[in-house]
């Protein structure tokens, strides 16, 4: 096997239509916690031939805010995006080619469920079971429409599934809340320093 040097996935960007509101609504959905301000509202906009270079965005594109955001846990930060351009089109939809949806790993799903509805979310179905090879008496999940469009999914697999049994890795499942670490670098604060 080659070594390719990846640990995982660092963050994750999502464009918004208005940044404090998505902050808002993931602050409340799912705990997320603001980190900083890449750009700040009052320090931008920031556009031209860099910014159209760099993003792949069309001629004319100006970011006007961005900012870092974390869940509760180990997992990957969030970082949002807000411009304003001669070309927005909607969020991808799971038939869409890219990436589709956003999941996020929870403990109590129909909690989390209520706290994203309660937060402005849609929800798409009602909870259901995983289906086959991730089937398990309490393993579930659930789509929801995030207020500016994107999707959603809300997961949790408390019990073991099926395709454990055969395979030689295992999926990362985010740690409970408190009780992780950094990885192992001594550069780095450990998690006190959060």
């Amino acid at each position: 096997m080659t070594d390719t040097r990846v640990r995982g996935i660092d963050h994750i960007g999502v464009t918004v239509p208005d940044l404090e509101t998505a902050t808002l609504f993931l602050v409340r959905a799912l705990g997320a916690e603001v980190l900083y301000d890449i750009l700040r509202r009052q320090d931008g906009p920031r556009g031209g031939l860099d910014v159209e270079q760099r993003l792949g965005v069309p001629a004319g594109t100006k970011e006007l805010a961005v900012r870092m955001l974390a869940l509760p846990g180990d997992g990957p930060g969030i970082e949002l995006y807000e411009f304003e351009g001669p070309r927005r089109e909607p969020p991808a939809r799971p038939s869409d080619f890219g990436w589709q949806h956003v999941a996020v790993y929870t403990d109590d799903l129909d909690a989390s469920v209520r706290d994203c509805v309660a937060a402005g979310a849609i929800l798409l179905a009602g909870a259901q079971p995983l289906p086959g090879p991730e089937a398990g008496e309490r393993n579930r999940f659930a789509y929801l429409r995030t207020p500016w469009g994107s999707t959603l999914k809300l997961v949790t697999y408390p019990d073991p599934q099926p395709w454990e049994r055969t395979a030689s890795r295992r999926r990362v499942r985010p740690a409970t809340v408190g009780a992780g670490a950094w990885p192992t670098d001594p550069d780095r604060p450990g998690p006190t320093a959060r």
